[in-house]
C-alpha cells in the first residue's frame, strides 16, 4: 500500500507531479529523500508545513507515516 505524498501549490511544480506513493514507513529523512532535492530544499524552510493523516505536525521532523497514511506538503499561504 505505502504512503501517499501530496505536493500542494508551487511544490507540485517543483516535484513535477501532484502526488507520489512511496513505501512505508516514512520518517523525516525518508521524506526528504523521497521528494527530491528541489522539494527537500523547500521542506527544510520553517514556512513549509507537513500534515500527516489530516493534521498539521507541530514538529515536521517527527513525521512517522505508515501504510495507508497521506502526507501533505503545505507551502506558505499568501494573498488577502
Amino acid at each position: 500500500m505505502g504512503v501517499r505524498i501530496f505536493f500542494l501549490g508551487p511544490l507540485s511544480d517543483l516535484a513535477g507531479e501532484a502526488e507520489r506513493e512511496v513505501p512505508a514507513p516514512l520518517d523525516w529523512a525518508g521524506l526528504l529523500e523521497a521528494v527530491g532535492q528541489k522539494v527537500a530544499e523547500q521542506l527544510v524552510e520553517a514556512r513549509v508545513n507537513v500534515a500527516c493523516g489530516g493534521k498539521v505536525l507541530a514538529d515536521k521532523t517527527a513525521l512517522d507515516a505508515h501504510d495507508g497514511d497521506e502526507v501533505a506538503l503545505l507551502p506558505p499561504v499568501s494573498g488577502g
